[in-house]
Formats: structure tokens, sequence, C-alpha cells
């Protein structure tokens, strides 16, 4: 006996059945939920892979990888430069260098009056009051490049330092250092004296910082100034 439905009763009940999904998929809110759904699956994933990813970085770190800490940047022996004079020496700060910046009357305070020419003050010069000679100091730790006698800004010395920079010391006398000499910052090398280029100055110390040839304003790099 055969006991398996009519094919044409099969049949009836597939249709009905594929009817019931298509109604249930015409539904406005099927598909929404199916997104909502799928991202919220989508979240859930991504946070349990960078859980899973966090786990094996500290893993990794307590099983013995080296940390570097981030070095921090030495200070630039450039930024301990000192005062080419010493207190006792009683000099003080009298000319400035010339910068475009400054106000007019600093300015006017910082050129050079020189052959019927006028010249912008490339440093800073110290004197005493009373006129009198006094110690110059290496500013700091370098190698003596040049010794010479100029008969415009008189004897003049040259120290090469780190970075590219030059301290020049100018309108010397009694010059305690020779070329290739290396000197530690503090060190006396000469003694302040005269030059025809600032004649009315008298007994003074012409400071210059050069970088690349370049005279540069030495006063933010020097510890104090008077």
């Amino acid at each position: 006996m055969n006991t398996e439905k009519p094919n044409n009763v099969s049949s009836l009940e597939e249709a009905k059945g594929r009817f019931k999904w298509k109604r249930f998929l015409a539904k406005k809110w099927f598909f929404p939920a199916v997104y909502m759904i799928a991202a919220a699956l989508i979240i859930s994933f991504a946070w349990w892979y960078q859980g899973l990813q966090t786990q094996k970085v500290n893993k990794s770190i307590k099983e013995g990888d080296t940390i570097f800490p981030v070095e921090t940047p030495t200070k630039s022996p450039i930024d301990e430069m000192i005062l080419p004079v010493n207190k006792e020496s009683q000099a003080e700060k009298t000319i400035t260098f010339y910068d475009e910046a400054s106000s007019t009357k600093e300015r006017e305070a910082s050129i050079v009056k020189y052959a019927n020419s006028y010249w912008p003050h490339a440093g800073i010069d110290f004197a005493r009051k009373d006129g009198q000679s006094f110690d110059v100091l290496a500013t700091l730790d370098g190698k003596v490049i040049r010794v010479e006698k100029n008969p415009i800004v008189g004897t003049q010395i040259e120290i090469q330092h780190n970075h590219g920079m030059v301290t020049v010391y100018q309108s010397l006398a009694d010059v305690k250092v020779k070329e290739g000499q290396k000197v530690k910052k503090g060190d006396v090398i000469a003694k302040a004296g005269r030059n025809q280029f600032e004649i009315s100055a008298g007994n003074h110390l012409h400071f210059e910082l050069r970088k690349g040839k370049q005279s540069v304003n030495p006063e933010p790099y020097l510890k104090s100034v008077h």
C-alpha cells in the first residue's frame, strides 16, 4: 500500500510556505532589524578582537621585552654660555647688538660711526666706568681658531664651539692664548684694550656670537647681562 502523499498536495504545501516567507520579508521592520543585529555582531567582534590584541601586547611585555624610555633632549651647551666678564671686573654693558625689531631709540644707540659712515653694532660692548682694563673670559669650552691683530678692530680672538657657534672677542690686550689651544669656560684669554673702530670707547671688550659667519644677538644666550 502506498502511504506517500500525492504530488499535488506536496506542491500546495510548498507554495503556502513560500507565500508565508514572502509576507514575512515584506514587513517594514524586517530589514532594519537585520541591519541592527548585524551591526551589533560586528561591534561585538571588534571589541573582542581589540581586547585580544591588548592581552597579547601585555603578555609580551610581561615576558621580558625591553621597553626603551623616550630620551629627553640634552641641554645644548650654547645654553650654558656665561658672560665674557666676571662680576669682580666691574665691567658693564655699554652698547648692545643692533636689532631691527628693537625700538627706534634702541637702534640708534646701537650704531657706531666710523670713517664718516654709520655701522650697525654686531655684538655687545663691555667697559668699566673708570676706563680701566679688565679680564676677558671664554664664554664656553672650545678651541681657539684665530688670534690676530687687526688695524681696525684691534687684537681679536675667535673660539669655535659646538653647534657651529663661534665667539669673537675684539679690542684686546695682553692675549693669553694661541691658535689651536683648547680653553674652558671661564678661562682668562686676554684683557680689554682699545681699537680704531670704537676709539671713543677707550678700554673695552667687543663681544660677538656668530653662526655660519653671521653675527647673531648674543644676549638671549648669556646667563646674565649687566
